[in-house]
């Protein structure tokens, strides 16, 4: 129903391209675009992925011309929870853990980040269209039910890193009382924003997906003055103003 809506909205019919379309079928985005306007449009800002700027290399080469309109994104809307753009470090994607495949690479550079005194924005993990290791390996086009990784979840695989190498003896980059925040469908009416520590963010409930997490570094005054409005009916309170940004315990 929506989709036949914003064909009637554009006027032109919409073709719904996947990732597995824009990744292998490139050139048939790009067919007739010599000699007609074909329009390409995403969800959150059109160079926030590197295929998109592989569309804009194949198109230069083909000599078709390009415009980009842009658009807000996760990368410039999680400013809504009052920390600072520019106190950002890399950002880091949160991958689901299956039984077999555990990674704990991102943590490290939300180390680096934290040791810089910078915060850290976690994508969290989407799966849609995937498939099962058995209908890979048969080709078989079936495919999993969507699944969206929320903030406790992401919050829990992290406490777990936390555990791991407190046990290997590492100096650890944050605490289990590291001061989190947790976003839910940003630039919806319904978007969720809940400030706290990590641990508190491993049993809250942000409703429905799209989800993100930061983990702050330094704190501004100001920014924990805007986190304070975020957080539960303790609010802030007992956070310190270090870099470690940690509640005392």
């Amino acid at each position: 129903m929506l989709f036949l809506f914003q064909e009637e909205f554009y006027g032109r019919e919409l073709l719904l391209a996947d990732r597995d379309v824009v990744e292998q079928q490139a050139d048939e985005i790009l067919k007739g675009a010599d000699v007609s306007d074909v329009a390409f449009l995403v969800v959150g800002d059109p160079f926030g992925a590197t295929t998109h700027s592989d569309l804009v290399l194949r198109a230069l080469s083909a000599g078709i011309q390009y415009r980009v309109i842009h658009n807000a994104s996760i990368m410039n809307a999680v400013g809504c929870c009052g920390l600072q753009l520019y106190n950002f470090g890399e950002t880091v994607s949160i991958v689901f853990w299956t039984d077999t495949w555990r990674p704990e690479s991102f943590y490290d550079k939300i180390k680096k980040n934290r040791n810089m005194g910078l915060h850290t924005l976690c994508l969290l993990d989407i799966k849609v269209k995937e498939q099962s290791m058995e209908n890979l390996m048969r080709g078989r086009k079936i495919y999993e039910p969507p699944r969206y990784m929320m903030v406790a979840q992401a919050a829990e695989q992290l406490l777990e890193i936390l555990q791991n190498r407190r046990e290997r003896g590492e100096e650890l980059a944050m605490t289990e009382d590291t001061v989190c925040v947790g976003l839910a469908r940003v630039g919806a009416e319904d978007q969720a924003i809940h400030s706290g520590s990590l641990r508190e963010l491993a049993s809250c409930d942000l409703g429905g997906p799209l989800h993100s997490m930061i983990i702050s570094g330094h704190l501004h005054p100001i920014e924990v003055d805007m986190l304070k409005l975020f957080s539960g009916p303790e609010g802030l309170k007992t956070l310190k103003m270090t870099d470690s940004s940690t509640y005392d315990s």
